[in-house]
């Protein structure tokens, strides 16, 4: 074969010809794709979501502080916002007074979604809705409806709205259980509010241990701002995953994403479709993981099991008999493996439901049995209805006073526990069965001083929470009142 010359050469290189290396058949060669008919045959299903919050004309609307503009831009990962979701200063207000003046509204935020039924049902991420006024969805043959929030669920990020209209696209669901890690998929959005763009990649991890509640799938489909809530497709044009999250550290895609795997989406989906919410079970302990040399101290599976590091007083593992120390092995006979995995197995079960709990306690292997107790619900949002009432502080949380034999277990003096989060401190992560040892650098007491800092507390400035969970402590910026 003669040698090709450099014209030839740089020609075949810019024109992407690739030429099989030696000893390599054309039929190994690496398969090409054309998405042409995939996104032609899907794209119409998905849809742009867009939201607005209800601001009173006579309220001064200021840019957020420097403080809180980098806090946001750290833990998120792009620049706050002009008018934060949620903010309270800017919220929709009764106004008594004769003449006061109208509220405005005003854009809140942007993201993406899909139609999975003919009767209108979208689904989207909680986030995207979660504390709206309004919730407008725009499809691409320019069709806009105002849509109504079924239901969400915080914990998983997925939430239900609906639309009235006629002829409605709508995507088939597909089972989330059977992708293969390296399966092409692609995503379709509107990223930075650039509506129906399309992105691909293949599935990079299954079952990724990110979330509380479920596992993500993790792709290296490329996704950005905006794109959250739309569909993750196969290559069948089938949904197995919603778009939800990003690993970046510069605030744009860096090579991974995570989605809602739709087999659980879906069992999230019918609940709320049926009574607007998601009823889950808990039995009242704190869960970490089994250390390495502690199992092998006690002839257990490298990680196997959950270790309780905390028993809640009077809750169903307390009235069980359970006690911190104790490792749970199996869940109504199903093993755990990874300590993540019972807190999902217990969440996963109907409240009230009787469970068994096989334990290795004290060297021994005992079987206790519980009914399982109901987990504090979320905040109900549903546009243009009124929200359920929660008491919670400016902050967003309930809490309660540390007993005797929670002080002894913690080898603390004082503090005070989280038994609800709402609002700025969900969005922050904090947990049922957390403990908050100081607020603005105030050692916490009790329930009662705690209340009495958080009163006091300017809205206008950043509060911080020295939190522990587990043997580990962290600080955590709240916002006070954006709930």
């Amino acid at each position: 074969m003669k040698k090709l010359s450099a014209v030839m050469l740089s020609l075949i290189i810019s024109v992407g010809v690739f030429l099989p290396l030696a000893g390599m058949s054309s039929a190994a060669a690496v398969p090409t794709f054309d998405f042409a008919d995939l996104v032609e045959k899907t794209s119409s299903a998905v849809v742009n979501i867009r939201t607005t919050e209800k601001v009173s004309v006579n309220q001064s609307v200021n840019a957020p502080d420097e403080q809180m503009q980098e806090l946001f831009k750290r833990f998120f990962g792009v620049p706050m916002p002009q008018q934060p979701p949620g903010a309270a200063p800017h919220k929709r207000k009764p106004a008594p007074e004769q003449g006061a003046a109208p509220d405005e509204e005003v854009p809140r935020g942007v993201g993406s979604g899909f139609i999975i039924s003919p009767e209108g049902y979208v689904l989207t991420n909680a986030h995207v809705v979660d504390g709206a006024d309004e919730v407008y969805v725009k499809l691409t043959d320019k069709r806009e409806f105002k849509a109504k929030v079924i239901g969400l669920d915080k914990r998983t990020d997925v939430a239900v709205v609906k639309i009235e209209g006629s002829k409605l696209p709508f995507l088939a669901i597909g089972d989330s259980d059977k992708i293969r890690v390296g399966e092409w998929v692609i995503a379709i959005g509107s990223p930075f509010d650039l509506d129906n763009s399309v992105s691909a990649g293949i599935i990079s991890a299954k079952a990724r241990d990110t979330g509380d509640f479920l596992p993500l799938i993790q792709t290296d489909v490329a996704v950005n701002p905006g794109n959250s809530g739309g569909p993750l497709l196969n290559m069948r044009g089938e949904v197995v995953g919603i778009n939800s999250q990003i690993y970046s550290r510069s605030g744009g895609f860096m090579g991974i994403s995570f989605a809602v795997p739709i087999d659980e989406a879906m069992r999230v989906v019918d609940q709320l479709k049926a009574v607007g919410k998601v009823s889950r079970s808990r039995i009242g302990v704190r869960l970490s993981e089994v250390p390495k040399e502690v199992a092998e101290s006690f002839g257990l599976a490298k990680g196997q099991g959950a270790f309780i590091s905390l028993v809640e007083p009077g809750l169903p593992a307390d009235k069980a008999g359970i006690v911190a120390g104790d490792i749970v092995l199996e869940f109504n006979g199903q093993p755990v493996t990874k300590w993540t995995e019972l807190s999902r197995m217990v969440a996963n079960t109907k409240p009230g439901t009787k469970s068994t709990l096989t334990l290795f306690s004290k060297g021994k292997t005992r079987t206790v049995t519980l009914v399982t107790g109901e987990m504090a619900q979320d905040k109900t949002a549903k546009v243009g209805q009124e929200e359920e009432k929660v008491e919670t502080n400016l902050l967003g949380l309930t809490v309660t006073d540390l007993s005797e034999d929670q002080k002894r277990e913690l080898k603390v003096s004082s503090g005070v526990i989280i038994t609800g989060v709402d609002g700025s401190a969900a969005r922050a992560g904090l947990l049922q069965g957390d403990l908050i040892t100081q607020l603005n650098n105030s050692d916490v007491k009790d329930a009662k001083q705690f209340k009495a800092l958080v009163a006091k507390l300017d809205v206008k400035k950043v509060a911080v929470l020295l939190v522990r969970r587990g043997d580990a402590s962290q600080f955590v910026p709240l916002r006070p009142g954006s709930n």
